[in-house]
C-alpha cells in the first residue's frame, strides 16, 4: 500500500483513493467523528498510521483564516445539560446565563448552535443518550448543577465533554473556570491599594468546600506579602438563615478589628447590617463576583469568556476525537478583573508597600 509518488505530502485524497472513500470521509475518520462507523473509522486511521499520515499545518492555519472570514452555517449541535430542579433556575443565575451567551456566541461562529436537554423534566439518563445519539450529538458542555444529578449509567465513553466550574464533581472531566487564587490575590492588592491594612475573608462552609478552597488558598497566599500583624484568620459561617452567621461574623469582626472585608457570600451587606455594622462607613466590601450581588467592589470573574473558552476546549476535544472521562485531567483558567464600587471607597491614602 503505497500512497501518489506523485506528492510530496501524504493528503487525504490520496489515502480516500487508497481505500476508495471520499477525502471527507477521512477527514471524519481521523477526527473520530461518530457520523462514520466506528469499523470504517478504525480502518481509515490504521491506514494512515501505516503511510504515515501527518496534516499539514499551513493548509490547517488556511482552513482556519477562511472559516474565520465567513459565517458557519449552522450544521450541528452542542448538548447544554440541565439537571436543575426547577430547570429554569440555573439560567436566572447571571453568572451560569454568561456563560451559556458566551458558548452560544463561539459554537455558532463554528457552524453549532447549543441547545439545551434538561435532565429529570422528560429526559432520563438513557433517554437523553438516546436522543443525542439520533441527534449525532457528541459534545456536552455541563454547566454546575444543584442538586448534583444521578447520571445513572450514562455513556459518558462515547462523548466529549467540559464542565464550568468545580462544583460538579460527576463526571471528572476537563474544567474551565475563573482563576479563584489569582483573582483573590488581586482583589487583595487592589484592597491594599485603597488604603486598607486588615483585609478579612469570609466565606460559607458549603462553599468552601465544593470550590475547593481555592478563593481562601489565594486569601492565604496574599496574606504572605503583609506583616504578620496585619493577618486575620478566615471566618467561615454557615449557609442558610437562623445558622448563627450574623453572630459568627460579629464575634470575628469584634475580635480581629478588620477595616476591610472580601467575600464570596453574596448577602453579606444583609449580614452585616443584622449585625449593626455599617457599609462603607464602618467596613469596606468586595466580593469574588460581581454577578447575582447587590455589592458593587470586587471581582468580575469574566463569565462570557469562560463561557466561549468552554465551546473552544470542547471544539478541541471533538476534532481530537477525545471522548470520555480523561485519563489527564486539565484545567484552564480565565482571569478575571478588578471592578472599583462605592462599597469599597478610597481611604485617601495609599496602604505601605509590603514588607
Amino acid at each position: 500500500m503505497e500512497p501518489d509518488p506523485t506528492h510530496a505530502r501524504l493528503s487525504l485524497r490520496d489515502i480516500g483513493k487508497i481505500l476508495g472513500v471520499s477525502h471527507v470521509t477521512v477527514s471524519l475518520a481521523l477526527r473520530n467523528n461518530p457520523r462514520i462507523s466506528k469499523a470504517v473509522r478504525e480502518k481509515i486511521q490504521q491506514v494512515a498510521l501505516d503511510l504515515g499520515y501527518k496534516p499539514d499545518p499551513m493548509l490547517a492555519a488556511l482552513a482556519q483564516y477562511r472559516r474565520g472570514k465567513a459565517v458557519a452555517p449552522i450544521s450541528a449541535a452542542i448538548a447544554w445539560i440541565n439537571a436543575w430542579k426547577p430547570s429554569k433556575k440555573l439560567r436566572s443565575y447571571k453568572e451560569f446565563d454568561a456563560y451559556w451567551v458566551g458558548a452560544s456566541k463561539a459554537a455558532a461562529k463554528f457552524g453549532y448552535r447549543l441547545e439545551e436537554f434538561q435532565l429529570g423534566e422528560g429526559y432520563t439518563p438513557e433517554r437523553l443518550h438516546q436522543i443525542l445519539t439520533a441527534r449525532g450529538i457528541n459534545g456536552i458542555l455541563l454547566p454546575p448543577q444543584r442538586p448534583h444529578p444521578n447520571w445513572g449509567n450514562f455513556p459518558w465513553e462515547n462523548y466529549s465533554v467540559v464542565r464550568f466550574g468545580r462544583s460538579l464533581k460527576h463526571p471528572e472531566t476537563h474544567v474551565v473556570t475563573s482563576d479563584q487564587v489569582a483573582n483573590t490575590m488581586l482583589a487583595f492588592q487592589k484592597i491594599r491599594e485603597r488604603g486598607y491594612q486588615r483585609i478579612g475573608f469570609v466565606t460559607h462552609e458549603i462553599a468552601s468546600f465544593e470550590r475547593g478552597h481555592l478563593f481562601e488558598a489565594g486569601y492565604l497566599m496574599a496574606q504572605r506579602t503583609v506583616p504578620e500583624k496585619q493577618r486575620l484568620p478566615i471566618c467561615v459561617i454557615e449557609e442558610g438563615p437562623n445558622t448563627g452567621r450574623v453572630e459568627a461574623v460579629l464575634a470575628w469582626h469584634n475580635k480581629h478589628k478588620p477595616d476591610a472585608i472580601f467575600t464570596d457570600t453574596g448577602d453579606m451587606p444583609d449580614i452585616l447590617q443584622r449585625a449593626g455594622i455599617r457599609v462603607p462607613q464602618d467596613m469596606a466590601l468586595a466580593v469574588t463576583t460581581l454577578l447575582d450581588s447587590t455589592v458593587d467592589a470586587g471581582i468580575d470573574q469574566r463569565p462570557e469568556e469562560i463561557g466561549r473558552v468552554g465551546f473552544l476546549m470542547l471544539n478541541s476535544l471533538i476534532n481530537d476525537g477525545a471522548r470520555g472521562i480523561p485519563p489527564i485531567f486539565r484545567q484552564n483558567l480565565v482571569e478575571g478583573a478588578w471592578v472599583d464600587g462605592s462599597m469599597l471607597p478610597h481611604k485617601g491614602a495609599t496602604a505601605a508597600p509590603a514588607k
